[in-house]
């Protein structure tokens, strides 16, 4: 017998994606799955999955969860993840959250979402980017699965704050494909508004913004100034994020990458600008790096739903768990 292993918000994109990533792994078994609504079988709620697995949607009911898995992946809206990650906690359970609930310091999280409900917790999560914080990972019961924003973002950008200019602000670009607003149906997602079309969304004030502040200071013990500006583009998956820094001296920073990253297999130093269609599909960071005298360019490919989301999620429940961290994860793009 696997892990029993549930997910909770089992209807939307992210939710999908652990679904098919579950079905191919060796140790966790997918024992329950759960949505607020559209109660019926996995396969009428995803009809890509029909004849390939067989599971009720149910209600979420915390008794019935507790009894019958280990793990749970809380793939729900903010402010929903934390209500039931209280209560799995207390029961003992491992809790991998793709919300923001447990991602931001309690002042930040409650300036850009709403009032916090598990302030306890929120002081003992873990931010699940693995390449950074694999140690914690593996001793905590509570996972905060990175925005896919801040996972390309970070993953380019840390390998050079001990030679970046901490005066001069980071610029980050970022362009994502329309699976990251998600299912539900909005104005800026329409056919007719994103086919053929590219848009900036929420400047400077997006709320992944504090959360890759917050981080770069956490992790590299520095404070940087970030002005991040995230677009969407028409594709359904994938994501490009470009970093304009300034740096204290001149450097190799292809060198740079592949000294920090020669040990982590889901990272690829690239010799050229990296391209979404490279890293769709899998849980690669695609990542290149140039410089002009001081100033450094560096560039980042993930795909949104699985390095960006889901698949970082399993890799942070098998190491929760023990297992080899690259248990289950994709590494076939989906190319040409």
């Amino acid at each position: 017998m696997g892990i029993k292993t549930s997910i909770i918000g089992v209807s939307g994109y992210t939710g999908l994606e652990l679904v098919k990533l579950l079905l191919g792994h060796t140790q966790f078994e997918l024992n329950s799955v759960y949505a607020s609504e559209n109660h019926t079988d996995i396969a009428t709620l995803h009809p890509c999955l029909k004849d390939i697995v067989k599971i009720p949607v149910l209600e979420p009911n915390i008794k019935h969860i507790t009894e019958n898995c280990e793990l749970v992946f809380l793939a729900l809206p903010h402010q929903k993840a934390m209500e039931y990650a209280k209560a799995l906690l207390e029961k003992g359970l491992k809790v991998v959250d793709l919300s923001a609930d447990y991602r931001l310091s309690l002042e930040k999280y409650e300036e850009y979402y709403c009032p916090h409900l598990d302030k306890e917790n929120l002081k003992n999560a873990v931010y699940g980017l693995p390449e950074y914080n694999r140690a914690q990972i593996s001793k905590t019961n509570l996972v905060a699965n990175p925005g896919c924003y801040p996972t390309a973002s970070l993953l380019g950008i840390l390998p050079f704050v001990s030679y970046l200019d901490s005066n001069q602000t980071l610029y980050i670009d970022a362009k994502s494909g329309v699976s990251g607003a998600g299912k539900k149906l909005v104005q800026t997602s329409h056919f007719v508004t994103i086919n053929e079309n590219l848009f900036a969304y929420s400047p400077i004030s997006h709320r992944h913004s504090p959360e890759i502040n917050e981080q770069l200071k956490k992790i590299s013990k520095t404070t940087f100034n970030t002005l991040f500006v995230p677009h969407l583009i028409p594709l359904t998956r994938g994501m490009l994020v470009s970093v304009y820094a300034r740096l204290q001296e001149e450097i190799n920073p292809l060198e740079i990458l592949k000294e920090r990253y020669k040990d982590e297999p889901f990272i690829r130093v690239r010799e050229n600008c990296v391209q979404i269609k490279n890293v769709a599909g899998t849980h690669f960071c695609d990542v290149y790096a140039k410089a002009d005298g001081k100033d450094l360019f560096i560039t980042t490919a993930i795909d949104n739903l699985l390095r960006g989301a889901s698949s970082q999620a399993l890799a942070n429940a098998n190491l929760m768990f023990g297992l080899e961290e690259s248990m289950g994860l994709p590494q076939i793009a989906y190319a040409p």
